[in-house]
């Protein structure tokens, strides 16, 4: 038998637990056992009272119940960047352990935020979370933060497998796209009852990427692999939502313009730069050869335009006859130094404040990095390569003595460092996803500034294209971004960066590609208002 507890009844009766003149022990019990049959309601968090210190905005709040009472606390926490998946993860964390139903806990991370997340959960949620190194026994901590890259060699990966965990907590969750990887088998074993995965892009290129991460979650719930293809197939021509319904049961994704927070503004600005007749006799060289190379030919375009450096190693390793692939590594190298390049440190000094330079090579980050400090500006660099360790120490040096970090993609996932409001995009990506993954590192939670974006972009080039093609649109991704996903599954494309490379690649002139982009980017923006008009619909 259920009691239904109004809450005026329950506010009269606790006021006995104060009111000790006119309360007997009989009223005062059943005050008290009133009392926390109302704190276990599902509607209340009963570890918010051991949490005093946080205040969580109305969007956590949302995705905490609804990963805890309708995902039965198995759930992707899919929220843009800088929305605070985190905290999200460690209030429902936190809330199972004050419930008795977790103690046994695997959080796995890339190396460079175990740190950030041990210090998370100790300061934040007083979770006592051991970071795993290599000499200690699995099995002797109940709560275990390690990398990925540890956890899955051996013999770790056995004694993992031997667990029965409570939970499973996995950052940047992306990293598990690809089913051949041995992350991703590996993670499918590990047995937990309950299972969070976080990332801002749970598709990233390919639609595939989504089932994979949906099959960690929830195993079976969109069916086979053959199956959810030819579903998301079938639902383009048939106008349906029945996969994107099934996702939603276990997907959670907040956009910034869906929250309450009151954001710092965003500021855009693009600096053009001109080649030198040098540099762009050289690029018109590689373009002639567009008819007999053309992938290798566009990838040099691309990195002729971010550095001398970046283009000559991949004209080294490549598998052109030898006098040819000499000949050009000699041009390369006559070449002056890089004009975006220079641009970047004449900009850099007139800022005279710090600033994030994101690049897509790391030969141009290496050289960046040396013209800098030809220049005497104090920088650092930032990628996927360096230990946990190094990583630290640059993000500390950053804070305290650099004005510059010199991050790449890889290098930049899981950073929060609001505390700088410049960012430069010296390379710009294919598929604005990436850019604005990169934003969300500086334009998050915390952030006091307005945010100051610049896209370094050389005239007549690659460059240039790029803006024209992808960016000048930029307004319709700043509000397609949180959908692109189920956009881009609903419309059945695979890899939005390959679908616009062969765009490039294919169209014989400018106006034929920018046609081409312009009708891809309309079929987005038609499918994104659907979207809205459904789901304004269904609310």
């Amino acid at each position: 038998m259920r009691i239904v507890i109004e809450d005026q009844d329950l506010q009269s009766l606790s006021q006995n637990l104060n009111d000790y003149q006119s309360s007997d022990w009989d009223t005062f019990r059943q005050a008290y056992q009133l009392s926390k049959m109302k704190m276990n309601n599902k509607d209340s968090l009963t570890c918010m009272q051991y949490l005093p210190g946080l205040e969580l905005m109305s969007h956590q709040l949302d995705a905490v119940k609804k990963v805890l009472n309708q995902m039965h606390g198995r759930a992707i926490l899919a929220d843009e960047v800088g929305l605070g998946k985190t905290i999200e993860a460690g209030v429902i964390l936190k809330e199972l352990m004050v419930k008795n139903l977790v103690k046994k806990v695997l959080i796995l991370v890339p190396s460079s935020l175990i740190r950030q997340w041990e210090i998370e959960l100790q300061r934040t949620f007083y979770i006592p979370a051991t970071s795993k190194h290599r000499s200690y026994p699995w099995e002797a901590y109940d709560i275990c933060i390690s990398s990925i890259d540890l956890a899955k060699k051996e013999p770790h990966a056995s004694e993992i497998l031997k667990q029965d965990y409570d939970m499973l907590i996995i950052d940047e969750a992306h990293r598990l796209k690809n089913p051949k990887t041995r992350n991703y088998q590996f993670v499918k074993q590990i047995r937990s009852t309950y299972c969070l995965l976080l990332t801002a892009t749970p598709i990233q290129n390919k639609i595939d990427e989504i089932y994979y991460l949906m099959s960690i979650v929830r195993p079976g719930l969109l069916g086979d692999k053959y199956s959810f293809k030819k579903n998301v197939k079938q639902e383009r021509h048939e106008d349906s939502h029945a996969i994107q319904t099934l996702i939603k049961q276990s997907m959670i994704r907040n956009r910034r313009s869906d929250t309450e927070n009151d954001w710092t503004k965003r500021d855009i600005e693009t600096i053009f730069v001109d080649f030198t007749e040098q540099e762009l006799e050289f690029y018109k060289q590689l373009e002639s050869m567009n008819a007999y190379h053309s992938f290798t030919t566009l990838t040099l375009q691309r990195e002729i335009c971010s550095s001398r450096e970046a283009c000559y190693q991949t004209i080294r390793h490549s598998n052109w006859d030898d006098d040819f692939k000499n000949d050009m590594m000699q041009q390369i190298e006559q070449l002056p130094h890089h004009s975006k390049a220079l641009k970047t440190v004449e900009f850099v000094k007139s800022l005279n404040d710090k600033c994030i330079i994101f690049t897509e090579y790391k030969s141009t980050q290496i050289y960046l990095q040396w013209l800098l400090q030809q220049n005497g500006i104090f920088s650092v660099t930032f990628n996927g390569k360096f230990k946990k360790s190094k990583k630290d120490w640059m993000i500390q040096l950053f804070k305290n003595k650099a004005q510059v970090l010199i991050a790449t993609d890889a290098g930049g996932e899981g950073l929060n460092l609001q505390f700088c409001n410049h960012m430069i995009h010296y390379d710009l990506p294919w598929n604005p996803m990436k850019l604005e993954q990169r934003i969300g590192r500086i334009h998050r939670f915390g952030q006091t500034k307005d945010v100051n974006i610049y896209y370094m972009v050389l005239n007549n080039t690659i460059d240039q294209r790029i803006l024209n093609l992808l960016y000048d649109k930029l307004d319709l991704f700043k509000d397609v971004i949180g959908e692109l996903d189920q956009i881009l599954s609903q419309l059945g494309i695979n890899s939005l960066e390959e679908e616009i490379e062969d765009i490039v690649k294919e169209s014989r002139s400018e106006k034929e590609a920018s046609i081409k982009v312009n009708h891809l980017f309309s079929v987005i923006s038609d499918s994104h208002v659907e979207e809205r008009d459904i789901a304004n619909e269904s609310s």
